[in-house]
């Protein structure tokens, strides 16, 4: 039997705002976007390439904006990821990876798989990890 996780929500204080954040600056896809009174309002959207989406919106969760930390993206090439978030306006961290010293400025030595990250937050604050995987993912 498969269990797959194909949606996160996502806890906002501005929906228009993360909205625009997510679908023009991340370039995620805007699947739905529903509101059918001013208590509840549900937008998700998708990551390019990606089976999971997030949902965003009012009256979904109990959760503080902001309060959602390592949130993880994948991607093939990191640096490339980097120059194109950038070039939509993200502010995103210089690549990092974890080595004796803890964590350390630069992509990973080998390049190894999981093993170089950047990091970023949403309008509110909550937190994303983008990670670098090259190798492709048997179980997509």
């Amino acid at each position: 039997m498969d269990f797959r996780l194909e949606l996160v929500v996502v806890p906002v204080s501005d929906v228009d705002r993360a909205k625009a954040f997510y679908a023009d600056q991340m370039g995620f896809t805007v699947d739905v976007d529903h509101q059918p009174n001013e208590q509840f309002r549900v937008v998700q959207l998708t990551p390019p390439g990606s089976a999971c989406s997030i949902t965003i919106g009012i009256g979904l969760t109990p959760s503080s904006p902001g309060s959602y930390h390592g949130l993880h993206l994948v991607v093939t090439d990191i640096e490339a990821a980097r120059a194109h978030l950038v070039e939509r306006g993200v502010d995103v961290s210089e690549p990092f990876h974890f080595g004796p010293e803890g964590q350390t400025n630069g992509v990973h030595p080998e390049r190894a798989d999981y093993g170089t990250f950047m990091s970023l937050g949403d309008p509110d604050g909550n937190g994303w990890l983008v990670q670098e995987v090259r190798t492709p993912n048997p179980r997509a």
